[in-house]
């Protein structure tokens, strides 16, 4: 399990290394879920 910094950060990571779009979606649906403030974040997908 990540800790909700090492999960935002590996999302930033993801979208910025342009890696497989199911992977960014799959780290997003667990931002989401852990409600870690989407709004304030740069999101892709």
């Amino acid at each position: 399990m990540l800790s909700d910094e090492m999960l935002v950060d590996s999302y930033h990571l993801a979208v910025e290394l342009k890696l497989e779009r199911d992977f960014i979606k799959l780290l997003l649906a667990e931002i989401k879920k852990r409600k870690l403030g989407t709004q304030q974040m740069n999101l892709a997908y």
